[in-house]
């Protein structure tokens, strides 16, 4: 649980390349900050590509070697723990990896996962993830799960309200897509986020954009109501490494 028991999100639009083997993203980092705890109990939930586990073990090395105490939730072919909602209950910090946020959600739902996240939230365990990690706690958002041409996607667990769209500067057609989906309605208005960049929210308002890389940042983007969109830039803290 955070320290302070706030109810926080951070949706992180993408990692960067490591500036070194074997080192925390520094977004993941801030994730762990927000905990409060010297020695936070750390969840991986890999659900949305849960083909390549390699990510998990990486990420158990990491994490152990700065103190925090890792264990992961993997659902196929069955759950790895015999109580899955127990084992979300008791984190500080539940983070949920990039993949097919279509083919996650609907896992997630068959395990009857939304109702054990959406409490450890109120509860103050803190929830991160990136790409489909981090869209999958708003109501929609853009998507590649069924197939190359990016959709909107509107399954979400719904924690935070409106859309969300990660790699918002890195893949071309991520802008554009997600801009035509917001002016149409086939999305709500939303938040973007490049890569290096996240969205930090506390209960469900979103208090500020924090930046693992200079220039990366956050974008607001609305209907106008003639049929077109505004998009506004987001002023991002830079955090320091």
């Amino acid at each position: 649980m955070s320290a302070d028991g706030r109810s926080q999100i951070l949706a992180i639009g993408g990692f960067q390349p490591r500036s070194r083997a074997h080192s925390l993203p520094g977004l993941l980092r801030y994730a762990l900050d927000l905990t409060g705890r010297p020695n936070p109990r750390v969840c991986l939930v890999p659900t949305a590509h849960e083909n390549d586990l390699s990510p998990v073990l990486m990420a158990y090395q990491e994490l152990s070697a700065i103190g925090a105490r890792p264990s992961h939730l993997s659902l196929f072919p069955q759950p790895n723990v015999a109580e899955p909602a127990d084992l979300l209950l008791d984190q500080d910090l539940i983070f949920v990896g990039g993949g097919s946020v279509a083919n996650m959600l609907a896992v997630w739902r068959v395990h009857g996962l939304l109702e054990p996240l959406t409490r450890a939230w109120k509860a103050g365990t803190v929830l991160a993830g990136v790409s489909a990690g981090a869209i999958c706690w708003f109501e929609s958002g853009t998507t590649d799960s069924f197939g190359s041409e990016l959709r909107p996607f509107k399954e979400g667990v719904g924690i935070l309200p409106g859309s969300y769209c990660p790699h918002y500067l890195l893949e071309p057609t991520r802008r554009p897509t997600f801009q035509r989906l917001v002016a149409s309605g086939d999305l709500p208005p939303g938040v973007a986020c490049d890569d290096g960049a996240a969205a930090h929210y506390v209960g469900t308002e979103l208090t500020e954009i924090v930046a693992e890389t200079p220039g990366a940042t956050g974008y607001l983007v609305t209907p106008d109501g003639a049929g077109g969109f505004l998009e506004a830039p987001l002023p991002a803290r830079l955090l320091v490494s």
